[in-house]
Formats: C-alpha cells, sequence, structure tokens
C-alpha cells in the first residue's frame, strides 16, 4: 500500500428539499385544505476516524466529496425523505485544517471521533405548514436551505510512542528492521527511506509502536530534502532516539545538526526526551569509539548507547531505555488527566507530582 499523509478534498453537503404545493383532493369533499409536505433534509459530510487504516492514500484519486439532496415534499402530508451523509473515514492520528493549510479544525487522536464539516441544509415547508385561521388555502412553500462547501485540507501525523531521528544512512531502518516486523528498504546510499515507516517492538512481554522517517539534512526544516515533510510524524512521539552513524568523522558535528533541525522546526519537539546512540561500533575501534562516545556526552550532556543495529549489539538495553521513558510519560499523563477530572467534579486539587 503507497504512502499518503496529506490530501486537499473539496467538500459540500446536500441541498434540503422544496416543501410541495399541495391541495387535499377526495370525492365529496369540494375544497380540501392544503397538504403539501416538507421538504428532506440534504445529507451532511462528516469525517470520522477509524481504525484500520494507516495512510490518507484513498483520497489520492478522489478529491470531491458530495451530498446529495434532501427529497421532494409530497402531497398528503408525506415529508421528502432525508439524504444519506457522506463519511469521510480517516486513520488515528489525522488532522483537519482549512483551505490555508495552518488552521486547525480537528485533530482526531481517539478511533471514534467525529466532526460534521458541511451541515446537510434543512427542507424547506410545504403549504400545509402556513395554514392559519385567515389564510385556510396558502399557496406558499419554501425551495429549502441550501448547503455547504469548503475546501479542506487532511493531514496525517502518525501516532508512535517513539521516534527515529538522524542523518542519511545512520542505520535507523535497519533499527527498525531488527528490532520489530517492519521491512523497510535498507540499501547503502542515502534516502533510502522515501516515506516514514512504523514498526511494533517487543520488549521482554511489553511492546511499543517505533516511526521511523527519512534522514534528515542541514537545512531541513526550511524545506531542504525529504525530511523536513514528515517531521510532522514524529510530533507525537514520547521520546526520540537520535541515532548517529559511528564510522562519521565528525560525530558532533552530525550530533549538532540534527539538534539545529529539530529546535528550528519546533521547539517543543525539540525538548523532548531524547535518548542518544552511536550505531555501526563494530565498524569501528574500541578506542575510536571511546572518544567519540565522550565528544558527544560533552557537548549535549546525555548519556550515548554504543550499538550495532546489523548484529543486535547492545540493542535490548536501549529498548529497555526507551520503553522506561515511554511508561514514565504515560504515567505523568494519567496523573494529569485524573487531577483535571477531580477538579471539573470540585473536589480538592491536589499537588499533581510526576
Amino acid at each position: 500500500m503507497k504512502f499518503l499523509d496529506q490530501a486537499k478534498v473539496y467538500l459540500r453537503s446536500g441541498n434540503g428539499g422544496p416543501g410541495a404545493l399541495s391541495f387535499r383532493r377526495e370525492k365529496f369533499i369540494e375544497f380540501g385544505g392544503p397538504n403539501g409536505g416538507d421538504g428532506g433534509r440534504g445529507g451532511s459530510v462528516i469525517v470520522e476516524c477509524v481504525e484500520g487504516l494507516n495512510t490518507l492514500i484513498d483520497y489520492r484519486y478522489q478529491q470531491h466529496f458530495k451530498a446529495k439532496s434532501g427529497g421532494h415534499g409530497m402531497g398528503r402530508d408525506r415529508t421528502g425523505a432525508a439524504a444519506t451523509d457522506v463519511i469521510l473515514k480517516v486513520p488515528v492520528g489525522t488532522q483537519v485544517l482549512e483551505e490555508d493549510n495552518e488552521t486547525l479544525i480537528a485533530d482526531f487522536t481517539e478511533v471514534g471521533q467525529s466532526i460534521t464539516l458541511c451541515k446537510g441544509g434543512d427542507g424547506g415547508r410545504g403549504n400545509a405548514a402556513f395554514k392559519t385561521s385567515t389564510n385556510r388555502a396558502p399557496r406558499k412553500i419554501e425551495p429549502g436551505w441550501p448547503g455547504e462547501e469548503r475546501w479542506v485540507w487532511l493531514r496525517l501525523k502518525l501516532i508512535a510512542d517513539a521516534g527515529l531521528v538522524g542523518l542519511p544512512n545512520a542505520g535507523k531502518s535497519t533499527f527498525l528492521s531488527v528490532t520489530s516486523r517492519a521491512k523497510p528498504k535498507i540499501a547503502d546510499y542515502p534516502f533510502t527511506t522515501l516515506v516514514p515507516q512504523l514498526g511494533v517492538v517487543a520488549v521482554g512481554e511489553r511492546e511499543f509502536v517505533l516511526a521511523d522517517i527519512p534522514g534528515l539534512i542541514e537545512g531541513a526544516s526550511e524545506g531542504i530534502g525529504l525530511g523536513h515533510r514528515f517531521l510532522g510524524h514524529v510530533e507525537r512521539c514520547r521520546v526520540l532516539l537520535h541515532l548517529i552513524d559511528a564510522t562519521e568523522e565528525d560525530v558532533v558535528d552530525s550530533y549538532k545538526t540534527i539538534r539545529h533541525e529539530l529546535v528550528t522546526y519546533d521547539e517543543g519537539l525539540a525538548a523532548k526526551p531524547e535518548i542518544i546512540a552511536l550505531n555501526k561500533m563494530d565498524s569501528v575501534t574500541d578506542e575510536e569509539l571511546e572518544s567519540k562516545i565522550e565528544a558527544i556526552k560533552k557537548v549535549s550532556g546525555k548519556p550515548v548507547f554504543a550499538i550495532s543495529a546489523v548484529i543486535g549489539e547492545n540493542v535490548e538495553p536501549l529498548l529497555f531505555a526507551l520503553l522506561k521513558i515511554i511508561d514514565e510519560s504515560k504515567a505523568e499523563e494519567r496523573a494529569k488527566q485524573e487531577a483535571e477530572e477531580r477538579t471539573l467534579a470540585g473536589e480538592e486539587p491536589t499537588t499533581w507530582r510526576p
């Protein structure tokens, strides 16, 4: 299945059906009263978050979604049929934005969430609705209210527990393939990964979701290369795994390049917990590896893991470190939510601590 993470679509809801102009006509009843029914409601356009999807590919080949108009009202006080709603199904993590591609309308983070983007027009009233004590035979009807139309953008931001970042050829796809059942393309040239990849990583009896995006290069936050478009896919991650190629001559410069792009793109993204790992440790000498680890520790102030994704060396301790941060983040989120619920319930606020 091809990956598509954004699409522009045109939406239009249906018009309301017109009311009917009708009078009762029966044998031996010379002056039957008005009995024109109301028109039916037009169909609405709804976006709904469902499970089982991980791409917006369905909206590459169809960009126009138009709901039908409501049915005409009929005699004998019969109301027109309401039109069927048009439902756009999107995966978890989808954002709906205005035509300017900046104003956020909705952000779907859970299955079952939905929003009505274009409401169907109400049906017009038939002449029976205008009958009064002084006007016993009204000939007035309503045509039905028009529907709505708009262009919107659908943008998918993958929801993963951890995100992989690094320069091209740092070994991110190899790491993902070794630690999960994902089968990303792996080759010895930059930008082998062209689209984000998701994998479910097993750690002991636990699991978490890991996202791999195309490698970042200098200027990525300004639109250079491939990675800038996909940085949004790691915005929702709880922790970043920063992979650095141990065979690089200047690993400190590699680290600074990625950190600069993260800060430039979004300070909130750069502020996320980060674990640094020097990959391909089996391709350098022990002295060189130790020197590069100390250099990165000095500039980052964080511990550095030395691993080899190809042979799986030191990978398991790294996965447990990631899982620990993920668990802490989830516990912090639950505690905040419980505190908010207690506040809304009118209970005494308690001091929240992570």
